[in-house]
């Protein structure tokens, strides 16, 4: 009987239907677990590189490992690969970024750009209101056709600044410096004055013009009643009406005394009289910092008899200032100053001289005249 049943296991027609269908039933079941393995392989590998830096740089080293057991899948590696993408790994196989044995891999991105034009991207920034694509636009223009939008605005925000365009009317000191040709300032200072019927306060009003700091005194009261103040008005228009270059801005503070017949007959000349905001004198800087300079280097060292000696001492502050006093906004040039030709060889300093005015009080040097 077990003979039978053995001639029975070995007979050739059993053998070609049961054990096929064995071997099938364990090559599917293999199968299916490797897929839910490498399915959870998978979703791991996911999670774990969602924590990771965007892009990961491999050695060339880690490139052959991946290449040795990745060449084999054939296409399924796309469906696989992670690290970096097919496309990058395809290169890889046809030895495009695999570099030699102990040579010096190269650095990974785009080569920098050229640094004339970046210097030149964050010129064309810095002096204009422009965006990036109004840049990129003008570099277009210039010729300079190998770089993008994502490239400028990288290079602007590598240095501090925005991408986009400014908007709206701009910060106070780009109006100050856009409009410091056309543009004055006008502003009262007083000095404590002994005449025969005691001390008195007198006002002096002042213009000054923005772009070459030049000074004119119009007129010193007791009492800048509306009518007062009118008349400095029209003195102060037949000035502009001189001027090469005509005023289209004058600052003023607040000041109760700059009555409205005073803007009106500044503005029928084509003058916009722009008032600053409350308590920001800074906006008036330029004549702010001129009254201190008139009274920290003239008036407060002199006790003033009188209207006729304030004018004599303000007078010689003016010779004084427009001059030779050299200013810290024009480079610390005086007005109007220009600078003598270098010599080809050095000049010995020679004889120094100081001159004087109001009593020693103002002084300023220069080379005696051979």
């Amino acid at each position: 009987m077990y003979r039978q049943k053995w001639r029975l296991l070995t007979d050739s027609t059993f053998v070609k239907t049961l054990f096929p269908s064995f071997f099938l039933m364990l090559a599917t079941a293999t199968d299916r677990e490797l897929a839910r393995q490498i399915q959870y392989l998978k979703v791991e590998n996911r999670l774990l590189r969602d924590r990771l830096p965007r892009r990961i740089n491999v050695t060339a080293q880690e490139r052959q490992r991946l290449l040795k057991y990745g060449k084999p899948l054939g296409k399924a590696i796309r469906a696989l690969i992670t690290i970096v993408s097919p496309r990058t790994f395809a290169r890889w196989l046809n030895g495009e970024t695999v570099p030699a044995k102990g040579s010096k891999p190269a650095k990974p991105g785009r080569p920098r750009t050229a640094e004339d034009i970046r210097a030149l991207v964050l010129r064309l920034a810095q002096e204009n209101a422009w965006g990036y694509t109004r840049i990129l636009g003008e570099l277009k223009k210039l010729g300079v056709r190998k770089i993008c939008r994502s490239t400028v605005i990288k290079i602007l925000k590598d240095h501090g600044l925005e991408p986009g365009p400014r908007r709206g009317e701009g910060t106070w000191d780009d109006f100050i410096t856009r409009h410091a040709a056309t543009l004055w300032a006008c502003d009262f200072f007083s000095k404590k004055v002994w005449t025969m019927t005691g001390l008195v306060e007198v006002f002096v009003l002042f213009f000054l013009h923005v772009g070459s700091r030049r000074v004119h005194m119009v007129g010193m009261t007791t009492n800048p009643d509306r009518a007062w103040m009118v008349q400095q008005a029209r003195n102060m228009a037949m000035i502009f009406d001189q001027e090469s270059v005509k005023p289209k801005y004058l600052l003023r503070d607040r000041d109760s005394k700059f009555v409205k017949e005073f803007d009106a007959i500044l503005t029928s000349e084509g003058i916009a009289v722009t008032p600053i905001s409350v308590r920001a004198p800074n906006q008036n800087a330029f004549a702010e910092r001129f009254v201190q300079s008139v009274k920290r280097e003239c008036l407060d060292h002199f006790v003033i008899f009188g209207e006729t000696h304030l004018r004599h001492i303000l007078s010689e502050y003016l010779t004084y200032y427009h001059r030779v006093r050299p200013h810290q906004g024009l480079d610390n040039r005086p007005l109007g100053w220009t600078e003598p030709a270098l010599a080809e060889t050095a000049q010995p300093l020679g004889e120094v001289v100081c001159h004087e005015r109001l009593g020693g009080l103002l002084r300023h040097y220069q080379r005696r005249a051979a």
